[in-house]
Order: C-alpha cells, then sequence, then structure tokens
C-alpha cells in the first residue's frame, strides 16, 4: 500500500481559508498575515472564534502586491 504526498492546500479548492492556510498560500507568517488583517488589506469573516480568509480576499490581496510593485518600479 502506498502512503500518498501530504495535501495541499490550493485557492481552487476551497472558499474559506483558515490563517494558518493562508500563510501556506501566501508564504507568510502568522504575525503578517493578522497584521495585514487588522491594517484591512487582507479580508476576512470570523465564525464563532475563527478567524477566516476569503478566497477572495486572498485573490484581491495578491492583485493589491501586484499593483504595488508595478507602482514601485
Amino acid at each position: 500500500m502506498t502512503t500518498s504526498a501530504p495535501d495541499r492546500v490550493r485557492l481552487d479548492d476551497t472558499q474559506l481559508y483558515r490563517v494558518t492556510d493562508a500563510m501556506c498560500l501566501l508564504r507568510m507568517s502568522r504575525t503578517v498575515i493578522y497584521d495585514q488583517i487588522r491594517t484591512g488589506r487582507l479580508r476576512s469573516v470570523k465564525q464563532g472564534r475563527a478567524r477566516l480568509i476569503t478566497a477572495n480576499g486572498i485573490r484581491e490581496y495578491i492583485a493589491l502586491l501586484e499593483k504595488e510593485a508595478e507602482d514601485a518600479a
């Protein structure tokens, strides 16, 4: 019996991501993720006590980073 590789988080698979999933997707630390949420640059929602980041929020955040990089060049 073979074992499969560990599951990888992909943006197309899910609509809501826990902070740990967003950390993997964006390659950022927990502190940076929460800083971006706090400043409004990365949109999130709360479900009970859980902080969740929407797939669209991640896409918008990436677009924001790309725009900032273009403006800086």
